[in-house]
């Protein structure tokens, strides 16, 4: 991250205030420090340099390029999504001075969008300092800084966060324990002390509709973690990037000039016509490893692919489980995760809820756009429902309302985002 704010900060804005804490590397760190370097007086549209990136982002720097045609632009990101629309919006309201950037996204509809299809979620809960941190620098942002950055522009800003949190459960047996021990312990370590471990007698009092058959602990964020509408954020950041000068173009990017050094030079678009930048930012999601590729045979891969995950929404049909004991989890219920994998939050009222699940390894392929016309509902009907009847016996009764499929952004490595410039496109 360090790496991908000083590339984007050598564009035109100062990276002077960032210095001392980009150089530790501690990505959160860097952004609430740039964060609390304004001025307690000043709008957050006052100058300042920074950008929050995530999974499948990556950036090149090359000199400004002379010579014939039209006026490289300072920024050019390939991607209009979540990650995109982000950056897009953070370098139009803080950047010391005005940039020229470009938002390049092949679908400007988004009907295919990664973000509108997921589940919403945001948690400290991670093993990995840096995304703890990325993530408290994130609830911050949908708290305030969303607003304050598309304060004087027409732009609704309400991202229906709902502060229910998340609930992640260990198993009996085995490491399950141990390690949501220890990452919470690292949790509380990077700021996020409000994640609270439960035992078993304490998760039924607290969640008398779950069953803790074969768990032997919980963990609760009791604030700061839940869901919000992924759509509206969407939305709030790409108006909001438009209104402060951000041009969206809808063209997708076919292929990539390379200078001499192994720069990119320039961005052939689908119409025929190239872009010229002076940095480039790959937030193409989860094609973003094929933008890579598109640098030529000699560039090391980068190792995200494509991958098709399913969501159901479905309302309960019985307000107590057969047995008359287990009531149903309530409208404000957390977004859980079984041992298993298998995950369900609440969705609105009436209950209703959403879930998921992530295939197993060998039965999930890398895909295409049209592979999303297609809900396995398979996986629903032999591994979700089964599983979260048994996890929560008021759904042994439910009626499912709707489903779909959006794309994921895969990590063959490790599964965790990557942030920074590519060494061998300077």
């Amino acid at each position: 991250l360090a790496s991908c704010l000083r590339a984007l900060a050598s564009a035109g804005a100062s990276p002077q205030p960032f210095g001392p804490a980009m150089a530790r590397g501690r990505a959160g760190v860097a952004l609430r420090r740039a964060w609390s370097l304004r001025p307690s007086s000043a709008p957050l549209g006052a100058p300042r340099a920074f950008a929050a990136s995530s999974h499948g982002s990556a950036c090149q720097r090359r000199p400004f390029a002379s010579g014939g045609g039209a006026q490289p632009y300072d920024v050019a990101i390939v991607g209009g999504g979540v990650i995109g629309s982000s950056i897009a919006l953070h370098l139009a309201a803080l950047s010391e001075q005005r940039l020229r950037v470009a938002v390049l996204e092949t679908d400007p509809t988004y009907k295919w969008a990664s973000a509108p299809r997921s589940a919403g979620g945001i948690r400290q809960q991670f093993s990995m300092p840096v995304n703890i941190e990325l993530s408290m620098y994130g609830i911050e942002f949908i708290r305030s800084g969303l607003q304050e950055m598309c304060a004087g522009v027409d732009v609704d800003t309400d991202v229906q966060f709902r502060e229910n949190g998340y609930l992640i459960l260990a198993p009996e047996g085995g490491t399950g324990e141990a390690s949501l021990r220890e990452n919470v312990a690292t949790q509380h370590a990077h700021g996020a002390t409000w994640i609270t471990l439960l035992t078993p007698p304490e998760l039924e009092a607290r969640f008398p509709w779950l069953s803790t058959d074969g768990l032997s602990l919980g963990a609760f964020g009791e604030r700061n973690e839940g869901y919000f509408d992924p759509w509206a954020l969407l939305q709030a950041m790409r108006k909001g990037s438009a209104a402060r000068g951000v041009e969206h173009i809808a063209q997708e990017v076919v292929g990539v000039e390379r200078e001499a050094g192994g720069a990119i030079g320039s961005l052939r678009l689908a119409d025929g016509s190239a872009l010229r930048a002076k940095t480039v930012v790959n937030a193409a999601g989860a094609f973003c490893g094929r933008f890579v590729d598109m640098c030529g045979p000699g560039v090391t891969p980068l190792p995200v692919s494509p991958r098709k995950r399913c969501m159901w929404l479905f309302k309960v049909g019985a307000r107590t489980a057969s047995a008359g004991v287990t009531p149903c989890p309530p409208d404000t219920t957390p977004l859980t995760i079984d041992p298993s994998g298998c995950y369900f939050r609440s969705e609105g009222t009436g209950g209703r809820f959403v879930c998921g699940v992530s295939p197993k390894p060998e039965e999930d392929p890398d895909c295409e756009l049209k592979d999303l016309e297609a809900v396995d509902d398979k996986l629903f009907e032999e591994t979700i429902w089964p599983t979260l009847a048994d996890r929560v016996p008021a759904l042994e009764s439910l009626r499912v309302e709707s489903s779909w499929a959006g794309m994921y952004e895969y990590n063959t490595v490790d599964q965790n985002g990557v942030v920074g410039g590519h060494p061998e496109v300077p």
